[in-house]
């Protein structure tokens, strides 16, 4: 049996990474005032036929859809948005103290082809801000994403930024691309001829026909804004500057989800051997989404980011997340299986990482496999030391040993560790 196309699995340094990142995402969340949100892996599927639109290429090509005995048509999930939207209506959260921010992680599933740092299950971080229409908003969530990339260690970042407009600036802009691409139709890719038909935004989005001239003069959305969208955009970028956050305007971004209005981003990294995929972070602004769910009008701003592509990216760099989690403590019974236990489970109860023998090794070999598992102290527990509860505890660094009263223990270990074991 092997793992099926598309997907990995998470254990050793992975493991650790992933385990490092979501603590660091979760001490950014909180400076935020963010609050974490955990939504089901699958959903309806009309759902996100709804969020994310039929005509993107994530409904049509990508999406893992199935029904289950009852008959039902579900869809697992792959983005995170719709369902945090969906949890927001279905809570009624939109009568609480607005705004609302959430974040999430969590595996997503899109069926494309793999590829370095992309996969068909992968693992998304998301943060999602409802009810605040004020450009100060799109620049702080333009912020967070900034702002971690620093505090993992990335640098030469750079933030592209883009608007699409409210709903009249959009439909100025769709009639405006159909006019323009109709006679260059036939010099267009497959996709392409079929975008133009459903929703001609999506013709921007295409890799295929990206370095095509007639993709390169097309009209720019920014041409097309009304006076509202336009003044939305110059003070975001206004707040940007304030951030001192350094961005380009690029009109080609469009975003592949329908439900973007106003402000869309994409967040790249400049790496070496990284190659083309280098968009690590990407969203904007969903001011209609949540009444298109069937909810009140409350506006959104969000982004997500895929870890795999990060976890890539921060490899390239040579930046670790930090060191794996070794044991403080090693217990070698010699024949004193039950005492060991039992002491075993009392020091993680105080707060130590402890490990023991469980396959009745000899001296030697569990004096290796503590080297291996680098931990700091062992602790022998033989006859004599449960007859006189006193054990034997050795600095496996220094290799000095100590006999130390059984009520005493916590105490001296507490001494010797210092803050270096968990409390």
């Amino acid at each position: 049996m092997q793992k099926v196309k598309g997907t990995y699995d998470i254990f050793g340094d992975k493991s650790n990474d992933m385990i490092n990142f979501r603590l660091i995402v979760q001490a950014l969340m909180d400076k935020y005032n963010a609050k974490y949100f955990e939504t089901p892996i699958f959903e309806y599927s009309k759902l996100f036929h709804r969020s994310v639109g039929e005509t993107t290429d994530i409904v049509n090509k990508e999406t893992y859809d199935f029904k289950d005995r009852g008959g039902r048509d579900l869809t697992l999930r792959p983005e995170g948005t719709a369902g945090i939207v969906r949890s927001f209506i279905e809570n009624k959260l939109y009568a609480s103290n607005l705004p609302l921010k959430a974040w999430y992680m969590g595996p997503m599933f899109r069926y494309e082809r793999p590829q370095s740092g992309r996969f068909r299950q992968f693992y998304q971080f998301g943060y999602e801000c409802f009810g605040s229409f004020n450009p100060m908003m799109d620049a702080e969530v333009i912020s967070i994403a900034v702002n971690l990339f620093k505090l993992l260690g990335l640098d030469n970042i750079k933030v592209n930024i883009n608007t699409l407009g409210d709903f009249e600036s959009r439909e100025n802009y769709r009639t405006a691309l159909l006019d323009y691409f109709k006679p260059h139709l036939e010099e267009l890719c497959d996709d392409c001829k079929n975008r133009y038909e459903k929703n001609p935004l999506r013709i921007l989005d295409c890799k295929r026909d990206s370095e095509n001239e007639i993709m390169k003069n097309a009209p720019k959305m920014i041409d097309y804004l009304n006076e509202e969208s336009k003044i939305h955009f110059d003070k975001v970028k206004k707040f940007l500057d304030d951030l001192d956050i350094k961005y380009e305007v690029n009109h080609k971004i469009v975003r592949g989800l329908d439900y973007y209005t106003h402000t869309v981003f994409e967040i790249e990294a400049d790496i070496e051997g990284f190659g083309s995929q280098n968009v690590l972070a990407a969203g904007g602004r969903y001011n209609n989404l949540v009444q298109n769910i069937g909810g009140p009008s409350v506006p959104g701003v969000g982004f997500a980011l895929g870890l795999e592509r990060l976890l890539l990216a921060l490899e390239k760099k040579n930046i670790s997340l930090g060191e794996e989690v070794n044991p403080d403590l090693y217990i070698i019974s010699i024949d004193q299986d039950d005492k060991a236990f039992s002491l075993s489970n009392y020091l993680r109860l105080n707060g130590f990482n402890t490990e023991m023998d469980y396959m009745r090794r000899n001296f030697k070999s569990n004096f290796k496999v503590a080297d291996r598992l680098n931990v700091k102290y062992i602790i022998i527990v033989g006859e004599e030391e449960v007859n006189k509860k006193i054990l034997t505890v050795k600095d496996n660094n220094t290799k000095d040993e100590y006999k130390v009263k059984m009520e005493d223990l916590i105490s001296f270990l507490d001494k010797k560790l210092g803050d270096n074991h968990e409390d």
